[in-house]
């Protein structure tokens, strides 16, 4: 059973940066897919980044594309989304997920059906 832990969330005001952190229990593939979710109250869960391997190992939703970054330590089997010019419409709990089986580009990696979940970070952006 992987485990997975996020930290980094906090206090913000809009404009301003926000690093998450999510490490893994073990070691996973560097080339199967991870990625960072967000949900907000009364709202959906929504895809934010994700990363994989391939010509394009990463993508981004619509909304946060330009703003965000989402990066990945092998070594340390971390992976890390860098938040920036953050705005009120991105307070939600953030979550990070992974699945060691399930290898693709960014935008097969978007996808919500990942194996491992952590429990979230909340992230707050007062304007």
């Amino acid at each position: 059973q992987v485990q997975l832990v996020e930290s980094g969330g906090g206090s913000v005001q809009a404009g301003g940066s926000v690093r998450l952190s999510c490490v893994a229990s073990e070691y996973i593939d560097s080339r199967s897919c991870m990625g960072w979710f967000r949900q907000a109250p009364g709202k959906e869960r929504e895809g934010v980044a994700a990363i994989g391997t391939g010509s394009f190992p990463t993508y981004y939703a619509d909304s946060v594309k330009g703003r965000f970054t989402i990066s990945r330590d092998n070594v340390k089997n971390t992976l890390y989304l860098q938040m920036n010019s953050v705005q009120p419409e991105d307070t939600a709990m953030y979550y990070c997920a992974a699945d060691p089986n399930r290898l693709g580009n960014g935008g097969y990696c978007l996808r919500s059906d990942y194996e491992y979940w952590g429990q979230g970070t909340q992230v707050t952006v007062s304007s």
